[in-house]
């Protein structure tokens, strides 16, 4: 074996060790995670792409949609949150609910279309950036990047390096994409960004707690609102495009308060063979009334439809009717409490054969 085989199995080896520790790590600090019920109203994120680029229905909002959207939010006097807030009050229950806007990719057209208006309207939002994408056709310039970074209500997120499914990588590749997407923001804005959001809303639990290591808030593509008791690494968000942004179902989604919980198992959300379909349950609290009215859909077996739910106490035990056959597995819960709906949504990713 080459000297150069040898250096880079001892160097997949290091990272792969680190990792463990990481994990093991990261495994105490969440079971000595005191959580307790509050009254928070909670943090609803948007997550928004591209904007009148008509080819991508699944990806874009038309310029006309997104102004009525932020009227809808204003007329229904929610103040838009400072993602800077994020790191200060965290763990501070909030007092009046608020919105936080954030755009994933930063493509081209969020600047030519949407940022003039969001510039004059001064409203804060996080642009997460895929470093490798940047300067290439349909993409912002790092030129561009910098000069709305400058602006005090706008921050950056980290999108990895190639936005690839990282779930599909090697440990050692995966750790290679984010390091060179940090490396990258370090170069050309001086530091690497504390929020990062995973491509596709994909994640296991070793790159969780990898990205935790680097990271102060990580965002996934699972619907809900916000509360002290979510964890900061698996922040939900409510993407919008022309198939689900039409402004009568915008309306009753911003209106959405946090379903807090406890604990949800499972803890890893990348399902195997072995593990497909998960052991799944919902540990509320005592505190919270109306569980009972609480209603479950989930997709698995490719079609939406109510959950096979029982209660045990304040546990919530969900029996699948069949693995979930695509990539990414979605479950939504929600619950009138008294006039008052509230909502969570967990997505899993499936291993690929």
């Amino acid at each position: 074996m080459s000297d150069m085989k040898i250096l880079s199995l001892v160097a997949s080896t290091i990272k792969l060790f680190i990792i463990l520790i990481l994990f093991v790590s990261n495994s105490k600090a969440e079971k000595n995670n005191i959580k307790y019920y509050s009254d928070d109203k909670g943090i609803l994120s948007l997550m928004y792409h591209r904007f009148n680029e008509n080819k991508y229905p699944s990806t874009n909002i038309q310029m006309a949609v997104f102004k009525e959207q932020i009227k809808i939010i204003r007329k229904q006097n929610y103040k838009f949150y400072d993602p800077k807030y994020l790191e200060k009050k965290f763990h501070i229950p909030k007092n009046d609910k608020k919105i936080l806007i954030t755009i994933d990719d930063a493509f081209s057209s969020f600047y030519k279309v949407a940022w003039p208006y969001l510039k004059k309207e001064k409203i804060p939002f996080i642009l997460f950036v895929s470093t490798e994408a940047v300067g290439k056709n349909g993409y912002m310039t790092w030129k561009q990047i910098k000069q709305i970074e400058k602006e005090s209500f706008v921050y950056i997120g980290n999108h990895s390096h190639t936005h690839d499914y990282l779930v599909n990588l090697k440990n050692a590749d995966f750790i290679d994409d984010v390091y060179t997407a940090s490396t990258i923001f370090k170069k050309h804005l001086g530091y690497n960004p504390i929020f990062f959001s995973y491509p596709f809303g994909e994640y296991s639990s070793l790159i969780k707690t990898y990205i935790s290591k680097n990271f102060k808030f990580s965002f996934g593509q699972h619907s809900g609102v916000i509360d002290i008791n979510k964890d900061p690494h698996e922040l939900p968000r409510f993407p919008i495009n022309e198939k689900y942004g039409d402004l009568k179902r915008f309306e009753f989604l911003i209106n959405l308060y946090p379903l807090q919980y406890k604990n949800l198992f499972p803890i890893e959300k990348y399902l195997t063979n072995y593990s497909n379909p998960p052991k799944f349950s919902v540990e509320f609290f005592q505190e919270q009334k109306n569980i009972n009215n609480i209603n479950c859909f989930s997709d698995e077996g490719g079609t939406w439809e109510k959950s096979n739910i029982s209660f045990k106490q304040n546990i919530l035990n969900l029996a699948f009717r069949e693995k979930f056959n695509f990539r990414r597995g979605r479950i939504n819960c929600s619950l009138n409490d008294n006039g008052i709906w509230r909502w969570f949504g967990i997505q899993f990713s499936v291993k690929q054969d």
